[in-house]
């Protein structure tokens, strides 16, 4: 099952989001995780999250941004954030989250889907590999710093 973020999900959101982060070697601030869950509730934000589960416990997560595009005259969904916890990969959990993203990407109507992933993160490159195209371009970016 996939459903939206509501206010009690909280703490099932923070650990997953914490092993998330944890599995690309990041850390954020308190007053960081605080920012993100008050948007991800925000009903006026372009961000948005979704939690999917097994049993009754929370195993997957998902937040996606929707986005001007010069290409367009509609938006653009961006999928930021996959999450399923280890124990539970390759259960379709990750295919769903995606597919729910799809799902609030069309009723919104964007007219694409787009993400990134790490190029070492064979097991997501496999799975993105079976529901999207790989377009061939390469980030690049410049990490600025507030003054």
């Amino acid at each position: 099952m996939i459903r939206m973020l509501e206010d009690g999900d909280n703490a099932a959101w923070r650990e997953l989001w914490t092993q998330y982060l944890d599995f690309y070697g990041s850390r954020l601030d308190a007053a960081v995780y605080q920012r993100t869950w008050s948007r991800l509730l925000d009903p006026a934000e372009p961000v948005h999250g979704a939690l999917s589960f097994a049993g009754g416990e929370a195993v997957g997560l998902v937040h996606y941004i929707f986005h001007r595009s010069t290409w367009t005259e509609g938006d653009y969904c961006y999928l930021q954030d996959l999450f399923v916890a280890p124990a539970l990969r390759g259960g379709g959990h990750g295919k769903a989250l995606i597919a729910h993203v799809y799902a609030e990407a069309t009723a919104a109507g964007a007219s694409r889907v787009h993400w990134l992933t790490h190029e070492n993160n064979a097991t997501a490159i496999a799975l993105y590999e079976q529901v999207a195209e790989r377009p061939g371009f390469i980030q690049f970016r410049k990490t600025i710093i507030a003054k």
